[in-house]
């Protein structure tokens, strides 16, 4: 019991001395003093006074600050620049005028997929205890230019992808609430934004959320969009019918995809054909004008839209543009399905289309689908559908105006 107890005040960190000290006063002692076995500074206290321990239980964290460390985000694109004992430039804003020398100890050998970032350790001289935990410093590297002007980033959700171009809509009048697309270069990507290295500038306004309506209403208006690439209207050869404007005449050929194809699994294909047969028959509802089937198919659609798997898809560009069309389609396929009213089930069906086409262009379902065009349709502004033949049968006007419309596009 005398070795047992002798050997319980050593793990509690009491020295020789201490103990042979208590065991000749043969008094009860309710205080002594703890020695680290480190020196240094104490940056966190573990436990309160009163407060009951156990064994092994740490009591302090002790931080020797004689040497720190300094840690900085390196883009994937300037990783090559950078190597192990280099020689580092730090700066902080506590000590502006000086500046503090260190050496690269350590890369990380794992990017950050979050931030598109690797962690460059620098072992910075701290023995004046200038460098704090939790300080804020900058590092330069000779013979790399660093850029201090104000870097443009932008929410992921306002970007639109097509292939190879990335677009956003700009508000091109301060004064109006009128917006275009515009072409940008994207850079690192980090966190939910994205560095722009041409097409914006700082303070232009552009749209964050609902970019794919923003597009749809812009490309049913004949106006610059991700489908119609110069803009302008287009003839179907119904300018004839009561009501038509006239517009210049164009080439009607069918045209291929106008979207640059991701390439993607056939199983993600497969999963995106099956949302596409339930738009199909969500589009026979209407040319039946049976509201209530049409809210039926609309609730298919949305229970197999979630069903898609978006692991299927390994690139990240493919990713984020299809979370992005998922939920617009969600959101128009819903307000199909809370309305009976066939005229605005038919409104919320032409953004649908506008949608499932994107889908369709960029990912490809290996079927071959026909884009159709109604004139006349959403108030003579024109609306698109799609269809698995190349008859047409128009889902705007049923019965009164079955045959109206015609092939404006067939995608592969």
């Amino acid at each position: 019991l005398y070795k047992a107890v002798r050997n319980k005040l050593k793990l509690w960190k009491l020295s020789e001395n201490q103990i042979n000290q208590i065991e000749t006063s043969n008094k009860v002692i309710e205080n002594f003093p703890v020695y680290a076995t480190v020196s240094g500074t104490v940056a966190e206290k573990l436990v309160a006074q009163g407060e009951t321990i156990k064994q092994g239980q740490p009591l302090l964290r002790i931080a020797q600050l004689n040497t720190v460390w300094g840690n900085f985000d390196v883009y994937e694109n300037q990783i090559n620049n950078f190597k192990k004992g280099q020689e580092v430039l730090v700066t902080t804003n506590a000590y502006a005028n000086e500046q503090f020398k260190g050496n690269v100890d350590f890369i990380d050998p794992v990017l950050n997929t979050k931030t598109r970032t690797v962690t460059l350790r620098v072992v910075l001289n701290n023995k004046s205890n200038k460098f704090k935990p939790g300080m804020f410093v900058e590092g330069k590297v000779k013979g790399i230019s660093s850029n201090n002007e104000k870097v443009v980033t932008i929410p992921t959700s306002a970007i639109l992808w097509t292939g190879k171009r990335s677009v956003v809509y700009l508000k091109s009048n301060p004064n109006e609430p009128i917006f275009e697309m515009q072409e940008i270069i994207l850079g690192n990507k980090v966190g939910d934004n994205y560095e722009i290295l041409d097409g914006l500038n700082n303070g232009d306004e552009i749209v964050t959320n609902g970019t794919f309506t923003v597009d749809a209403a812009a490309q049913l208006q004949g106006k610059k969009s991700m489908m119609n690439k110069e803009g302008g209207k287009t003839t179907t050869g119904h300018e004839g019918h009561l009501g038509m404007k006239e517009t210049a005449s164009v080439n009607n050929e069918n045209q291929s995809n106008k979207n640059e194809r991701i390439k993607v699994s056939v199983d993600f294909q497969n999963q995106l054909k099956a949302v596409f047969n339930d738009y199909i028959h969500l589009k026979d509802a209407l040319v039946k004008e049976d509201s209530k089937n049409v809210i039926k198919e609309a609730k298919k659609l949305v229970e197999n839209l979630v069903k898609v798997d978006m692991k299927l898809l390994t690139a990240s560009k493919a990713h984020t543009h299809w979370m992005t069309l998922e939920k617009e389609i969600k959101n128009a396929t819903n307000s199909i399905s809370k309305t009976s009213n066939i005229k605005e089930q038919r409104n919320h069906f032409k953004y649908v289309s506008s949608y499932i086409t994107n889908a369709i262009e960029v990912f490809g379902i290996n079927e071959k689908v026909y884009r159709q065009f109604c004139p006349m349709a959403d108030n003579n502004k024109g609306a698109y559908w799609l269809s698995k033949e190349e008859k047409v049968v128009n889902p705007y006007f049923g019965k009164a105006m079955l045959t109206c419309g015609e092939v404006k596009q067939i995608i592969e």
